[in-house]
């Protein structure tokens, strides 16, 4: 197996190159930016990358956006993220699509030298390695990001009604509760779903159910 490393602390990249001549793997370019990783992965196609998140020149995502354009153009080049952060857009990028052959872990977590070369060999071999942690992070984003998520039952079922084309009149007798009921939830439903009220209450209308529709 050949690898390219990307990190750029030089001591971190070396270490990591001893761990994997143990698990006879072999390492065929250590770079310290993300510029030169592509430029490796071009040059050497290797069977795996080792990328850190944040590199340089900017130090925050770097390194996982250099991931998303090898898996890109580079579709069989396995990838494992080995990172102190989970960069949670980035990673969910990655991980939005085909999940063979890629991996995320998190340095501090890493403890076993030989878990570690079995995951970087299950990612290479078309596997995944997902910390707990990363897993964990990304389903509380996941569940962040659908606004739906944050309505309460019964404000769903007052958007389902508005999705048919109710009135709240109509929805108060379909649902057997009060108009007042039915304005508070329909406000609720505007709140969550981040529907401005200086908008037109008709245009927040349709905005909401267009969402629910989405969903």
């Amino acid at each position: 197996m050949r690898a390219v490393i990307a990190d750029d602390s030089v001591l971190l990249r070396e270490g990591i190159t001893r761990l994997l001549a143990e698990g006879d793997i072999e390492v065929v370019a250590g770079v310290g930016d993300a510029g030169s990783l592509l430029a490796a992965v071009q040059s050497h196609k290797p069977d795996l990358a080792v990328i850190d998140v944040r590199m340089p020149p900017g130090h925050r995502d770097e390194g996982l956006r250099a991931a998303i354009e090898i898996r890109r153009r580079w579709p069989d080049v396995a990838l494992l993220v080995l990172s102190q952060f989970v960069e949670e857009r980035y990673a969910t990028e990655l991980l939005a699509g085909d999940t063979r052959g890629i991996g995320y872990l998190l340095k501090d977590r890493v403890a076993d030298v030989a878990e570690f070369i079995e995951a970087l060999r299950r990612v290479a071999s078309g596997g995944t390695a997902l910390d707990p942690e990363v897993v964990r992070q990304l389903l509380a984003r996941s569940r962040q990001a659908d606004p739906l998520g944050r309505l309460t039952p019964r404000e769903r079922e007052v958007l389902a009604l508005m999705a048919e084309g109710r009135s709240n009149a109509a929805i108060a007798d379909a649902l057997v509760i009060s108009m007042g009921a039915v304005e508070k939830r329909v406000a609720g439903i505007f709140m969550k779903l981040d529907l401005p009220p200086d908008d037109e209450l008709t245009h927040r209308r349709v905005m909401a159910v267009v969402r629910y529709l989405n969903s």
